[in-house]
């Protein structure tokens, strides 16, 4: 009975100690965290403080002039596509005078002409002020990115897909597509049609051969 009840003492005891122990160790790490921060470490806190501020600021001029820019390029965008119609109601005026007979025989029809040259011609030099450019379509190889197909013309003399028309002109400003040119293009012969060919083109072989026989 003695001897348990050294035992419980001794435990208690024990218990006591590691109790003891775990306070100081948990009032020292207070006192580690309430330790008032060194000149140098408030200097380097306030830096990264700085640093992070400036860091903030320069993003949001970066994001702010790309927004500026995107919206004048928007702007500029839609009012030169805008502005494209009046070179088609131009080109359709062109052609209207020509095709009336009551102009065909006025003798001021070419100064009427002439007139309408040189206000597209003033028009497309403002254009190119402005980074507006026409594209050059006719005898280049068709290009789905420039071009929109509206016909195919059969060609004897040109590989299939060469632009040979021109039906509405196409601009690009600043390098992007602003309008598509409406081409008619050169289109490819069909099986059936290679097929002819070279039936017909062995037939006329042989047709020179008999003859060379003969003679």
């Amino acid at each position: 009975m003695k001897e348990e009840t050294q035992i419980n003492s001794e435990k208690k005891e024990t218990n006591s100690k590691e109790e003891v122990v775990e306070e100081k160790k948990i009032q020292s790490s207070k006192e580690k965290i309430q330790e008032p921060k060194s000149n140098e470490d408030k200097i380097k806190e306030l830096e990264d403080k700085v640093v992070r501020s400036l860091a903030e600021m320069e993003n949001q001029r970066r994001r702010f002039e790309k927004e500026k820019d995107d919206a004048y390029e928007y702007g500029g965008f839609v009012l030169a596509k805008e502005s494209l119609s009046v070179i088609d109601n131009l080109d359709r005026a062109k052609v209207s005078i020509i095709n009336d007979e009551t102009f065909k025989n006025n003798k001021d029809l070419e100064k009427i002409l002439e007139n309408f040259e040189i206000i597209q011609k003033d028009l497309i030099s403002v254009f190119k002020k402005n980074s507006i450019e026409q594209i050059n379509c006719l005898n280049k190889k068709f290009d789905p990115n420039l071009h929109q197909a509206m016909l195919e013309v059969e060609s004897e003399n040109k590989e299939p897909g060469i632009v040979v028309q021109e039906i509405q002109k196409g601009f690009t400003i600043k390098g992007r597509l602003l309008r598509p040119s409406l081409v008619g293009i050169t289109k490819g012969k069909t099986k059936k049609e290679n097929k002819d060919e070279k039936d017909k083109n062995i037939k006329k072989d042989e047709n020179s051969q008999k003859n060379q026989e003969n003679e």
